[in-house]
């Protein structure tokens, strides 16, 4: 018999997009599935599309349930489908996005003949969400790092990284997350769910795009990108804040972790500094990288030429 496959879906204002995602997830080849729908305070008409949908799954043999909270936030919405979930593999895609017909069944497929992984991520289609027929390109760009199993330290800083792609084992989420609990934030969600796992387990890559991602101009993520400087610091305060979260929470040398998140975004705040012609930010960041890291030659020449430039400002 097919294991299950559980699907955790958050879920905030998605009447747009909604209907498509369902329509993706009730005609996957694969059809084991348990999608747990987590309506998180949605004023449009989500909850009324959502549960419309209700006895098509169950004329499908798949089991839906369905969750409406107040509004709280992502993390809040994954930690209250966590509490429900009863698979023994594990997605959690956003509402907007979509699954290729046979992304469930291949992910499945890589996990059950490659036990020596606790999660599989693959590639993906990004799409504009004015467009939904042609994708912009691979969410990959093809990185020759995408096949790299031990992806702990990369997800911290971000590099060679994408999100929404994932299938881990429940098996592996149990063994580093007993309690099903992930630290309650507006945003975040994937660092808290994988970074556990990540440093536990190795990670396979599917070289296919198995998933299909919607780029919004209202997205958490976009939409309050190049407002102003406050907007951007106060951004990567609160993403900085969870990932210290989520070290801190773990039994490793958190030290050295929690070094290397300051210089990330020490270096992120130094070029916003630029962007936004603030030099005392750009001189305290500056001092912050020099506090925590060895010489780099590459922050130095950023840092120069950043004076430079607000000088001739």
């Amino acid at each position: 018999m097919e294991k299950r496959v559980s699907i955790i879906t958050p879920c905030f204002n998605g009447e747009k997009f909604v209907e498509r995602y369902l329509e993706s997830i009730i005609n996957q080849t694969y059809t084991n599935i348990e999608l747990i729908f987590v309506n998180d305070g949605s004023t449009d008409k989500t909850g009324e599309i959502v549960q419309s949908y209700i006895s098509k799954f169950e004329q499908s043999n798949m089991k839906f349930v369905y969750v409406n909270q107040k509004n709280a936030g992502l993390a809040a919405a994954i930690q209250a489908g966590l509490k429900l979930f009863t698979g023994e593999y594990l997605i959690w895609p956003d509402s907007d996005d979509s699954l290729p017909l046979d992304s469930i069944e291949k992910r499945v497929n890589f996990l059950e003949k490659n036990k020596q992984y606790g999660l599989v991520r693959s590639d993906g289609y990004l799409f504009n969400e004015e467009n939904l027929n042609k994708p912009i390109r691979v969410m990959s760009k093809k990185n020759p790092n995408r096949f790299k199993e031990d992806l702990f330290e990369d997800y911290i800083i971000e590099k060679g990284t994408w999100m929404g792609c994932f299938m881990i084992r429940t098996s592996a989420f149990l063994d580093v997350n007993p309690k099903r609990e992930i630290y309650i934030s507006r945003a975040g969600q994937n660092w808290q769910m994988l970074l556990p796992i990540m440093y536990k387990y190795k990670c396979g890559f599917i070289d296919e795009p198995l998933y299909n991602c919607v780029v919004r101009k209202d997205s958490l993520s976009h939409s309050d990108r190049n407002i102003n400087l406050q907007t951007s610091l106060n951004k990567f305060s609160n993403y900085e804040d969870i990932l210290r979260h989520v070290i801190d929470s773990m039994d490793i040398d958190k030290v050295y972790y929690n070094k290397l998140i300051t210089e990330k975004y020490a270096r992120r705040k130094m070029v916003l500094a630029i962007k936004y012609k603030d030099k005392g930010l750009l001189i305290h960041q500056y001092a912050v990288l020099r506090n925590v890291t060895r010489f780099n030659i590459n922050d130095r020449i950023t840092f120069i030429k950043g004076l430079i430039f607000l000088s001739l400002r």
